[in-house]
């Protein structure tokens, strides 16, 4: 694998990375918006990834060569319902609907997502220094 190949697989992960972060983001910031409705609560979203293969030149085998976001699922758990009358929203009932957001696997979530960036970012400073280095390498 070229320094180049590592360089495409990285920048791959970084932009899947930053999908992932941008949903945690928005999963967090709707983690508890009200609505009258079952059906008009926000779902938690979340991005789904899938491996890029290439074949390996000459030797017919596959070779990972990325990552890719092929869709963002929304979450299929039932919203949670918290009995307040007074609420703006709440319906005929008294009850008022919050997403199913648990905020603390958000933030497990945008940990991981966050150290996987910063990752992929060392890979590519460490590609650039061993690039520069093999440059250099010529010129003595």
């Amino acid at each position: 694998m070229s320094l180049f190949n590592v360089l495409d697989l990285s920048g791959s992960a970084l932009s899947a990375q930053s999908v992932r972060l941008n949903t945690v983001a928005s999963n967090l910031a709707n983690a508890d918006v009200a609505s009258a409705t079952e059906a008009g609560v926000y779902r938690a979203r979340q991005p789904v990834f899938q491996t890029m293969m290439a074949q390996a030149a000459g030797q017919g085998a596959d070779k990972v060569s990325g990552v890719r976001v092929t869709g963002v699922t929304e979450s299929l758990a039932p919203p949670r319902i918290e009995y307040m009358p007074g609420h703006p929203l709440a319906n005929e009932e008294g009850y008022v609907y919050f997403p199913s957001v648990n905020t603390v696997e958000e933030m497990t979530n945008m940990m991981s997502a966050s150290r996987s960036y910063q990752n992929n970012v060392e890979v590519m400073n460490t590609v650039k220094q061993l690039m520069l280095r093999t440059l250099q390498m010529g010129q003595r």
